[in-house]
């Protein structure tokens, strides 16, 4: 059982993590907006580094923003307008329950979710923001608060590790909360400030009836973001009966008799009333880098 549960694809390592820095630079064509934490790039003029434009100076300008060359070309005084930085601070929100811990070719839905989050992470610290972790566990959750650079990713690299082989252990011994994800995400508004991102990756399992107001009481002063972890493929499993777990945490078999799902978006879904990037665990990580580069812009606009 040891051997088993240590296999690519069951357990999490930090190698693995910090290996696919690589694919999630290489998945985005321009590079990072700021080189260092501290700001990331927006529209709104204010006060900053990159200059936006230049319009004619009004009384009470500073005059240390004028603009010599577009003065100089019209004989009337310019000032130069610059565009405000801003703090970007990340929370990559990992489920780590019960019903994560399954898959059915390459692996568990629980690794999947957090290869998505490292190649979102590194994105993220390559873009100088911040980024921070919850990792929900079959018992006390991990927390890493929101750090910049390479050293604040290792240290979500090794949170998600330490929380993904906690909750393996402990269902390895028959322990479980049982915890739904609504009352999972309680601590998140403590966790952040507003305007922060909350990236959520979950197979939204055992979702809990409160968890549509608690995501929109998270949307009031910060922007969740879905990533519905799943595994899309079990209509190409062979016919027979199978073991599954259940939502309630009741086991039994069922039957898979084959066939093509229909009518089904593959991209997105709506979970209690707001939009989920929808990945597959069993797509090679290379193609998961790309469909997240797509979702996640390099630039955010005010």
């Amino acid at each position: 059982m040891t051997d088993l549960l240590s296999q690519s694809g069951v357990s999490l390592t930090s190698d693995a993590l910090i290996a696919l820095r690589r694919l999630a630079l290489a998945a985005y064509a321009n590079p990072p907006v700021v080189a260092l934490p501290g700001g990331f790039m927006t529209r709104k003029r204010g006060q900053g580094v990159e200059v936006a434009d230049a319009r004619e100076y009004v009384a009470g300008d500073d005059i240390r923003h004028l603009d010599r060359g577009t003065t100089a070309r019209t004989g009337r005084l310019h000032v130069r307008q610059f565009q405000e930085e801003r703090d970007r601070v990340s929370l990559l929100v990992a489920d780590f329950r019960a019903p994560m811990f399954w898959g059915v070719r390459r692996a568990f839905l629980s690794v999947a979710a957090a290869e998505v989050l490292a190649l979102i992470g590194w994105h993220l610290m390559e873009s100088g923001g911040r980024v921070g972790l919850l990792a929900i566990t079959t018992g006390a959750p991990v927390i890493v608060p929101p750090r910049g650079r390479t050293r604040g990713m290792l240290a979500v690299i090794g949170g998600l590790v330490q929380a993904h082989g906690r909750s393996l252990t402990s269902l390895r011994n028959g322990q479980d909360e049982g915890r739904p994800l609504d009352r999972a995400l309680e601590t998140v508004e403590r966790l952040t400030r507003s305007g922060s991102e909350i990236i959520i990756a979950s197979g939204f399992d055992k979702p809990g009836d409160g968890l549509a107001d608690r995501l929109d009481r998270i949307a009031h002063r910060r922007r969740p973001r879905l990533v519905l972890v799943t595994e899309s493929k079990t209509d190409e499993m062979p016919r027979g009966w199978y073991p599954m777990r259940l939502s309630d945490g009741q086991q039994k078999r069922v039957y898979l008799s084959g066939g093509r799902a229909r009518n089904k978006d593959l991209y997105h879904q709506t979970i209690a009333t707001h939009s989920a990037l929808v990945l597959n665990a069993s797509d090679p990580v290379e193609d998961t880098s790309r469909r997240i580069a797509a979702a996640f812009p390099e630039r955010i606009a005010a």
